[in-house]
């Protein structure tokens, strides 16, 4: 790619992305785990995938075909969602349409997809490709892997086998499904600020283990694998919406485990009592979430007797974002690879410090910006960049007047203008030090340039520690 900017021009044009941003987001959701289908039989990876489309950045681009294009009345994005291993073939593919809701947000996910026993991998990825629909592409976007398995286990669980387990912290999905039967499967959602089960979309929950003696609002939380028997708490991801301390139970035959505590397993049936309460299980009935009582085993008291409502199915999911803006730049080309930032590793100080930028899908036509000030880049591979920090004097004159931190976003900008945001920040932190006996200046001429370019320059040279916070 050729840069078609003057270095001027594109800072102006990064200067007004940072006053007004305009980014388009592609969010995909997705099961960590998919069963794989034998036969002529289709198991239909559950919970579905599902994209969203979120940020102001999409009705801009729209209106700005639009305005190109007068003749096409109704604009709108679509794609395809298909295996990574089924190269660029639509037919094995399913076509998305996008839907808006309520909050804005287009929606869409893949109801139809599986992989047969033919596909002898044990991980894969989804491969999402979207377009305008005047053909335009936009462009291509990968899943994290996905592990395939047979079944799910029935053996007792065991922590050498981590990839199956569920620890505290991690992303889950629950759902429901009566008499075994696909059409009446319906997951667990948040929806107008209240739980419901959802036959069209699902929420994902982070599972947290708690302490077992805490109450609700002393709620802390406990690293480690969740057993069966353990408090837990689920949060919603999207709104920080959250049920009270629950029990989370084995199913065995509609009947809750009381006494089983083994590691929870991928795709197992279990049961979520609520703390404290006298058998009363997280159930649904039809889209509403209601509590239910449970019945003792007249013939085993270990065990408590569930309706089919009761009774969920557990699994992990996986979430990735791509966020990039088109806004700003005359970009005809398709957006991928979308690079995402994971982590940041500081090294060095004052004149030589280096930033390592750690992430996905990097390429040598990258360079990192500071804000609106472009840091010299080097490419070290598709997971790495490399550049040096930029001298603080570099945000302008008025630094030497302050002293407070200053934050600057951290943005990944292609050579031909299109911008990649992030949840990263970069933040400058003085730190005044006075050597003991050394001499303070108490009163400083009003007009003293030279004095306060000296003071600056030996601030900036020796007192500023860098910091990066997410």
């Amino acid at each position: 790619r050729s840069n078609p900017y003057q270095p001027n021009l594109l800072r102006d044009s990064v200067r007004r992305y940072l006053q007004l941003p305009a980014d388009q987001t592609v969010l995909i959701l997705h099961a960590k785990v998919a069963q794989k289908s034998y036969g002529n039989e289709k198991r239909f990876f559950c919970p579905p995938p599902c994209v969203y489309l979120s940020g102001p950045g999409w009705k801009l681009k729209q209106e700005q075909i639009k305005d190109k294009d007068r003749g096409e009345a109704v604009f709108q994005v679509c794609g395809y969602m298909g295996l990574d291993s089924m190269g660029s073939s639509l037919k094995e593919t399913q076509k998305l349409s996008f839907e808006e809701q309520p909050d804005a947000k287009g929606f869409s996910c893949a109801k139809a997809l599986y992989i047969s026993d033919a596909d002898k991998r044990k991980h894969f990825r989804l491969v999402l490709k979207l377009f305008f629909s005047d053909g335009q592409e936009i462009g291509t976007f990968h899943s994290k892997l996905i592990k395939v398995i047979s079944k799910p286990s029935q053996k007792k669980q065991s922590l050498k086998n981590t990839d199956l387990c569920i620890s505290s912290g991690s992303k889950v999905s629950l759902f429901n499904r009566l008499r075994s039967q696909t059409v009446s499967t319906r997951y667990l959602s948040v929806e107008g600020g209240a739980f419901v089960a959802s036959a069209r979309q699902w929420g994902a929950f982070t599972l947290h283990l708690a302490n077992e003696r805490c109450t609700r609002s002393e709620f802390s939380l406990r690293e480690g694998y969740i057993r069966y028997g353990s408090v837990v708490q689920l949060v919603c991801t999207a709104t920080g919406i959250s049920l009270p301390p629950l029990i989370i139970r084995k199913v065995t035959k509609q009947c809750a485990m009381l006494d089983v505590d083994e590691p929870i397993s991928q795709l197992h049936k279990c049961a979520l009592q609520f703390q404290g309460s006298d058998r009363m299980y997280l159930c649904l009935s039809t889209e509403k979430v209601i509590q239910y009582q449970a019945s003792p085993c007249p013939r085993e008291a270990n065990r408590e007797l569930l309706n089919d409502g009761s009774c969920w199915t557990i699994i992990g999911t996986e979430t990735v974002e791509y966020t990039f803006s088109k806004s700003l730049a005359c970009v005809c080309e398709p957006v991928s690879p979308v690079p995402i930032i994971t982590s940041l590793q500081l090294t060095g100080g004052g004149d030589v410090a280096m930033l390592e930028v750690q992430g996905e899908y990097f390429h040598a036509h990258l360079k990192v910006w500071f804000g609106d000030v472009e840091a010299e880049t080097m490419y070290r591979t598709p997971k790495s960049l490399m550049c040096v920090v930029p001298d603080v004097s570099a945000f302008g004159s008025d630094w030497r007047w302050l002293r407070y931190p200053i934050t600057v976003p951290l943005l990944l900008i292609r050579d031909d203008g299109l911008i990649y945001s992030s949840s990263f920040t970069f933040t400058y932190t003085p730190e005044q030090s006075f050597i003991p006996g050394q001499q303070v200046l108490s009163d400083i001429p009003q007009n003293s340039d030279k004095i306060l370019d000296s003071i600056h320059q030996e601030f900036t040279r020796t007192n500023f520690h860098l910091f990066m916070q997410n």
